[in-house]
């Protein structure tokens, strides 16, 4: 009896591995679509102002998300230009006096950091 249960058991366990690996059907690959905006991007641009031709807001507002609305960071006068476009450093207005340090909250100068520090030689000579 312990043979033939062996043997039914034994052919189970055949019949249910060689079910269990039926091939998967190929399937064609499917091209990729390229899309122009990036995945979480929407796909319209905002409308553009008909007198600059740069992006506004809804409520006509420049967009600040976009590069030509963006104001330059160093909006000081100016002096005199290289060829290249940065600051001749030979001319009085292009010169940094005194890097500003950090300030304190009522705008003060903060003692605690170096640029704001005066030297004691300089006081002396004064």
């Amino acid at each position: 009896m312990k043979k033939i249960l062996t043997g039914v058991l034994a052919l189970f366990m055949g019949a249910s591995v060689a079910m269990a690996q039926t091939p998967a059907a190929q399937q064609k690959p499917v091209k990729a679509e390229h899309r122009t905006e990036k995945p979480g991007q929407k796909a319209n641009r905002p409308a553009l102002d008909s007198a600059s031709g740069k992006p506004v807001k809804k409520d006509g507002t420049p967009d600040k998300r976009f590069k030509e609305n963006k104001e330059a960071k160093d909006s000081k006068a100016q002096g005199p230009l290289k060829k290249d476009g940065t600051p001749d450093k030979r001319f009085k207005e292009n010169k940094d006096a005194k890097p500003e340090g950090p300030k304190k909250a009522d705008g003060t100068p903060d003692k605690r950091f170096k640029e704001n520090k005066e030297k004691k030689a300089e006081e002396k000579k004064a």
